[in-house]
């Protein structure tokens, strides 16, 4: 085995319940009763996932919001959490993410109900995961479902985090794009609201491009991006500008965790609708079409993929 694709291909074949989903999907969503569970389960890593000198609190928000960001894709609201945490006899930081993780869970509404607790050797990077249970009341829309003439959408803006990312890197930590880095908000009231309009809905996790890519090949159709069309923030452009480079760069950043969807055209008005109940920015932003893969476009230009779609586990 080469990679994290070729691990989930031998794993897919263990993965035979219905409520896997075939390891297409973010989420198992399993039946229970009269009960719709969706459950999903991400980890995040020291010096991967968040920096070594990140605040304990924001690494303990991070990892409740980047798996409730699962849930909201999938229209769920959060039921409880599951958490594995390795000690690294360090009580100070421990004590502080502890403050974090009660600030996050009240927060969201979400109750802490057990895990497991494992000792690393001192100086070994934390490893943490945590595994969230929600329930949906209504359709539980996956990657797959896009259909050709769709229209394609996301919430928010792109690239914030990727941008935050860049400039603690040169010694500006604070303000509102190095807080989307470390402290995401996971859409989840988008998701129930949006749950019901979308032939397929993801969060974007990884990037832009490579979740859009992994949709389409789920979907088995092909996706048209319009690079012109990313909605970046005030802040993005007032940092790093607005040419082709920095669209570029945050369609293909990480961490963003907002909504990828797709919608039929009868359907758009009713996503303005929910945009404006919500007063979040929803951006129309390519188009599904037959075929197979990823096309970039900028309006009329065509642009080659970059070699790195985004985020990949080696």
């Amino acid at each position: 085995m080469t990679g994290e694709a070729d691990f989930l291909s031998a794993l897919r074949a263990l993965a035979t319940h219905p409520a896997a989903r075939g390891f297409a999907d973010d989420t198992a969503v399993l039946t229970v009763g009269g009960a719709t569970l969706v459950l999903t389960h991400d980890m995040i890593v020291e010096g991967i996932h968040y920096l070594p000198g990140d605040p304990p609190a924001d690494v303990a928000w991070k990892l409740v919001a980047v798996n409730l960001s699962d849930l909201g894709a999938k229209g769920a609201a959060p039921i409880g959490v599951l958490m594995g945490y390795s000690l690294r006899r360090e009580p100070d930081w421990d004590a502080r993410f502890v403050a974090g993780l009660g600030e996050a869970l009240a927060h969201f509404g979400v109750p802490l109900l057990g895990g497991d607790t494992v000792s690393v050797p001192s100086g070994t990077p934390r490893s943490l995961g945590l595994t969230a249970i929600g329930e949906a009341r209504g359709r539980v829309p996956a990657r797959a479902g896009a259909q050709g003439g769709d229209v394609l959408w996301v919430t928010g803006t792109i690239g914030d985090a990727g941008a935050g990312l860049r400039r603690i890197a040169v010694g500006q930590p604070d303000g509102p794009l190095p807080d989307r880095y470390r402290r995401p908000l996971p859409r989840l009231a988008a998701g129930h609201r949006l749950a019901g309009l979308a032939s397929a809905m993801m969060d974007v996790s990884d990037g832009l491009l490579i979740d859009a890519q992994r949709m389409a090949e789920a979907s088995g159709v092909r996706i048209d991006i319009d690079l012109a069309a990313l909605p970046l923030s005030p802040e993005l452009i007032a940092f790093e500008g607005d040419d082709r480079q920095v669209r570029l760069a945050a369609a293909t950043a990480g961490d963003d965790y907002e909504l990828l969807f797709c919608t039929c055209d009868a359907a758009v008005q009713d996503v303005f609708a929910v945009a404006e109940e919500l007063s979040l920015q929803m951006t129309r932003i390519g188009r599904v079409t037959g075929g197979s893969g990823l096309i970039l476009h900028e309006q009329d230009d065509l642009i080659p993929l970059p070699d790195k779609l985004g985020w990949q586990h080696s």
